[in-house]
């Protein structure tokens, strides 16, 4: 059937699968990605149906894992790289951003990089410190990367799909603590551009954008301010680098109020990008400042404060009170 409700994780599973059997230069490697699986289970099944030369488990070295993709990549391949935690990419950092990043236009767009970088990314597991974080500004930062995050299943197979047949780098930022989320997955549909934002939910008096795991909770706050009468519209923006600002001020524009929400620290977080984007384009039509919910400037705690860390349903309803009080 070409329509199954999948868990994310699952979902990313079947879209590995598909691109392996659609293309003998995709790759996949990454620390336990073939005989267990991958930590999270995301990647079980796929070495034995595909043997250890195209699901490789690597040494615990990820500067040597993405470098060693780049490498590949320059000689054609596809490969697909699996950073284990949030937190473990930063060995990596120099590469990604130095040579990853920076390879197409050193090479005067003589030289490709396709190169996909998965990483389970944000908190609400209960894990140890470098297990939760959310860096995902800091690549978006980047000029040459792509930066991008599902919020549900289908997102989840057809923007890995676009992802590992884009020519340029991809990080691909997973949510992990909604891994075990179903939706429905059309594997037969033709899916919309890769860095369009989606509205999940029309409203009229405020926007809520979000990503990855904190479009539910915006979801769940416009559901929660629809009983006291407010219309809320929730904007999956899916795409961090680019952004869809067309999209952002189209919805603004008949709102005329904006709170963005992410997990990770509000302090030069992408919500600052956005919130200083959308007051340029649309300084006549909003009623309040740009509002951002995130998570707190410091180390993210552990595991017993991650609830007051991470943003809410109260945090995102009061940021929202206090966007329709102008």
């Amino acid at each position: 059937m070409a329509v199954q409700k999948l868990p994310i994780a699952k979902a990313i599973n079947a879209s590995l699968r598909t691109a392996l059997e659609n293309d003998p230069k995709v790759l996949i490697m990454g620390e336990d990605v073939g005989k267990l699986g991958g930590v999270f289970r995301v990647t079980d099944g796929l070495q034995k149906d595909f043997g250890e030369d195209r699901v490789i488990d690597t040494p615990l070295a990820e500067s040597g894992i993405v470098g060693t993709a780049i490498g590949l990549a320059l000689r054609g391949y596809r490969p697909v790289v699996e950073i284990q935690f949030d937190g473990f990419v930063f060995p990596a950092y120099d590469q990604i951003v130095t040579q990853l990043a920076k390879m197409h236009a050193r090479a005067l767009g003589k030289v490709k990089m396709p190169v996909v970088i998965r990483i389970p990314y944000g908190g609400g597991i209960g894990a140890v410190e470098h297990h939760s974080e959310s860096p995902e500004a800091l690549f978006a930062h980047v000029a040459g990367l792509k930066v991008i995050s599902p919020s549900n299943a289908s997102d989840a197979y057809w923007m890995l799909q676009q992802a590992i047949q884009s020519d340029d780098p991809v990080i691909y930022f997973e949510p992990k603590r909604r891994y075990w989320e179903k939706g429905e997955v059309d594997t037969e549909a033709i899916p919309g551009p890769l860095h369009t934002a989606h509205v999940v939910r029309e409203g009229s008096q405020l926007t809520l954008a979000a990503y990855g795991p904190m479009v539910r909770v915006c979801t769940e706050a416009a559901a929660a301010a629809a009983e006291e009468g407010t219309s809320i519209e929730v904007l999956d923006l899916r795409s961090m680098s680019p952004i869809d600002f067309d999209a952002i001020q189209r919805s603004v524009e008949k709102t005329r109020r904006l709170v963005v929400v992410h997990e990770a620290p509000v302090f030069y977080g992408s919500g600052a990008e956005i919130a200083a984007r959308i007051t340029e384009r649309c300084f006549y039509h909003l009623e309040a400042p740009v509002l951002r919910v995130g998570g707190f400037h410091a180390p993210y705690p552990p595991a017993r404060l991650e609830e007051e860390y991470l943003p809410g349903l109260d945090r995102v309803l009061d940021a929202v009170d206090r966007a329709l009080a102008y």
